[in-house]
């Protein structure tokens, strides 16, 4: 016989090479049980399924649960709670903080009896371990956030991890690019494929989700505005479509006026006609500017990224990713004496305190200047 047992509710078949998981269904307190087998991959795939599907039966009669574990809940949580509700982004963000993370260091821990000092040390445990302070953060509010469900449902009294140090935001490093060194960019990239990318970037703030998820449906051509309201993600390695990052990220920019943006506008449709006639139309659903001109697909995000490093490796150019170069636009916004309130527009923040706080940095030479103004004026040095 080729499938062996592994542990309880799972086998391994030698010949397949496939894990088999068996799950028991109750249709209520006496009905028959029910036997379903599952075949998965991996190993931890067989464990993540038996341990949702433990934890939902457990859940289902809507009752405490006194030997439910931490893990079990995590599983449950994010495969019924957040998987239905949530961006397949933010779906793969908290699984990796919850599989990677919060089931080796909490997991086997009864729910009931997690303790605000456990969580403490395990927070303090990735911070020993080298994670930032930011990515620990969000460990925090990943765990808080399953625990409040756990509350709302009356699986626990009280969430625990209100009652732990969260730890400091720290102000993220920064790499962004003046003027001068967006202009010599813009000249070494000229002519490439990836000039249309740094532009739209340079020249409007946008995020690299957003040049990926750019369609010509949302260009007008005749007013020369540009519509931001789809954006394209990498998750798990792979590309996906879905909305913009909030409401306030769905905006109009016109680039009228700006000779080179148009310019390069105008080549992009035409190479988009081109390639209509050559391929025989183009799907509507696929009509993405920003695309291979040979057969029209979209670039996956990561590659424009990692083009972006090696270009500028090559041309011996100051380093920048492609969000650096949205905070350059900002950056060059600010030193022109643009209004924090357009910036912010611009960028699609919901709110100019977001844009203050991302961009502390350029905003502190502000306040040093008006300090300085009033001095001044207090001095009696303009009279």
């Amino acid at each position: 016989m080729s499938r062996k047992t592994l542990m309880t509710n799972i086998a391994y078949d030698t010949e397949r090479r496939r894990f088999y998981v068996t799950l028991w269904s109750r249709q209520g307190k006496k009905g028959p049980a029910k036997r379903t087998v599952r075949c998965v991959a991996t190993l931890e795939e067989a464990r993540r399924l038996l341990a949702r599907h433990t934890a939902g039966e457990k859940l289902s009669t809507g009752r405490p649960v006194s030997d439910l574990t931490v893990g079990q809940w995590l599983d449950y949580w994010l495969d019924r709670i957040i998987t239905p509700s949530r961006a397949a982004s933010t779906v793969h963000g908290y699984g990796m903080i919850v599989h990677n993370h919060l089931l080796p260091g909490l997991g086997d821990i009864l729910l009931e009896e997690l303790t605000a000092a456990e969580v403490q040390e395990y927070l303090n445990g990735k911070l020993r371990e080298g994670l930032c302070n930011n990515t620990v953060r969000k460990h925090y509010s990943v765990l808080h956030s399953a625990l409040e469900q756990a509350r709302r449902e009356r699986k626990i009294l009280v969430n625990v991890v209100e009652q732990a140090s969260r730890p400091a935001q720290q102000q993220p490093a920064h790499h962004y690019y003046d003027s001068e060194n967006m202009s010599r960019l813009f000249e070494a990239l000229r002519g490439t494929p990836l000039e249309p990318v740094v532009k739209l970037a340079g020249y409007l703030g946008l995020r690299r989700s957003e040049i990926c998820g750019l369609k010509w449906g949302n260009v007008d051509r005749q007013n020369k505005v540009i519509t931001i309201a789809e954006a394209r993600t990498a998750v798990n390695g792979r590309a996906v479509d879905k909305e913009t990052k909030n409401t306030s990220s769905v905006r109009r920019l016109g680039y009228g006026g700006i000779t080179d943006l148009e310019e390069m506008m105008d080549w992009l449709w035409r190479s988009r006609q081109a390639r209509e006639k050559r391929l025989g139309g183009i799907s509507g659903e696929r009509d993405f500017v920003i695309c291979h001109n040979s057969e029209g697909k979209p670039y996956q995000p990561d590659y424009l990224s990692n083009r972006l490093r090696e270009i500028l490796e090559e041309k011996k150019l100051p380093y920048v990713t492609l969000h650096g170069l949205r905070h350059s636009f900002a950056s060059i916004a600010h030193s022109r004496n643009v209004p924090l309130f357009g910036i912010s527009k611009a960028l699609g923040h919901s709110s100019t305190s977001i844009t203050a706080q991302i961009y502390m940095h350029l905003f502190d030479d502000t306040h040093l200047s008006v300090v300085q103004e009033v001095s001044r004026a207090i001095g009696g040095e303009e009279m």
